[in-house]
């Protein structure tokens, strides 16, 4: 798996890092500045454009790939494959071009999206404009087929599901961009635990990895990985909700592509992404919760979060980027044992998540009971 390992991550990563760069120096001509004031925690102005380079990182490197593979193929299967190319990678070529077409439809509704994010990042738009392109695009990637099944045979309720799984996810990590380093950090620990789920876990319908998914995720945490180096504290580029939008976007899509479960795989596997993706999730709906209680809009911004809660508490923002890091791995790393366990070993595994969680709801109610 070396070969995959690094030829998704190297590549994007360099682009990320060059792209992020540039993104830094034209961002302001773009209009793609975000000052401080009001909630924000920054001090001076800081470029928005890393949106930009993450989704350059993402697909450059795929097109790239694209335009090899249709090099290699010409038409069909390789008979005798390059010298450089390990030998047992030849078989899988035809089915990764059968599968390029549903990746650049894939990259198409994610694009749709980041396009949506520079906007409300230049201007401003309002909740409702934001969370109806959100939700369309959502609409259309499943009435293309992305769609969790859950094993549930009721079209319309997965369909629905899906639609809520997909913008769910795009705005847990647009809210939980709110230090330097903590959403992408997060979206990059996410990223590389589901890709060693898909590497690990066997397809339960050919009984080997799932490379096309899980290479997929490795490109995505290439991109993060190197936006982070200009998101560090203190941060010279912000991703943006262009940036959030994209990223949460692609998470979603590679769950719904993925098999989690079926045939010789137990059917509690499929709990993988909500182990994995637990504490972003749970963060949005204690936070969604706080704000109805206080009758405020859900879509109001403000420093509810479990982030603001650990600061509160005396914690540096680092070190509060930092727990939420170990929290979000701590769950993860639970997801890569579900698919070797038993439904008791499935419980102990969603105990352990379920512990983390209530160890944050108790951090979060006593950071705002240290704020009264």
């Amino acid at each position: 798996m070396t070969w995959l390992v690094v030829g998704s991550l190297l590549p994007s990563l360099a682009v990320a890092l060059a792209a992020g760069w540039v993104a830094r120096r034209i961002s302001p001509a773009l209009g793609l500045i975000d000052h401080p004031g009001e909630r924000k925690i920054h001090a001076a102005p800081v470029p928005t454009g890393g949106g930009l380079a993450i989704w350059l990182a993402v697909v450059l490197p795929l097109a790239a790939g694209q335009l090899a593979l249709g090099l290699l193929l010409r038409g069909g299967a390789p008979t005798t494959p390059p010298a450089w190319l390990p030998g047992f990678v030849a078989p899988h070529l035809p089915g990764l071009w059968q599968q390029s077409g549903r990746l650049w439809t894939l990259l198409a509704g994610g694009t749709a999206l980041l396009l949506l994010g520079l906007v409300d990042d230049r201007r401003g738009l309002d909740w409702r404009v934001r969370l109806g392109v959100q939700t369309a695009v959502a609409a259309v990637m499943v009435a293309l087929g992305w769609r969790l099944t859950v094993f549930l045979d009721v079209p319309w309720l997965t369909a629905l599901l899906s639609v809520v799984w997909i913008v769910g996810l795009v705005n847990s990590f647009n809210m939980l961009d709110n230090m330097d380093g903590l959403s992408a950090g997060v979206a990059a620990i996410g990223a590389a635990m589901l890709a060693a789920v898909m590497l690990l876990a066997p397809d339960p319908a050919t009984d080997q990895p799932q490379l096309f998914v899980g290479g997929f995720l490795l490109v995505l945490v290439g991109a993060l990985a190197g936006f982070l180096w200009h998101n560090r504290p203190p941060a010279r580029l912000f991703m943006g909700d262009a940036g959030a939008y994209f990223t949460g976007y692609l998470l979603a899509m590679a769950t719904l592509t993925a098999t989690f479960a079926g045939g010789s795989v137990p059917r509690h596997a499929i709990l993988a992404p909500l182990c994995v993706l637990a504490v972003p999730l749970y963060d949005t709906v204690s936070v969604i919760g706080i704000r109805l209680r206080q009758g405020r809009s859900p879509f109001h911004g403000d420093k509810s979060h479990f982030s603001h809660r650990l600061v509160a508490l005396g914690m540096t923002r680092p070190q509060a980027v930092l727990t939420i890091y170990l929290a979000t791995a701590t769950c993860g790393l639970g997801a890569l044992l579900l698919h070797q366990v038993n439904t008791a070993g499935a419980c102990v595994v969603l105990l352990m998540v379920a512990c983390v969680l209530l160890l944050v709801a108790i951090l979060e109610h006593a950071g705002r009971r240290g704020e009264r």
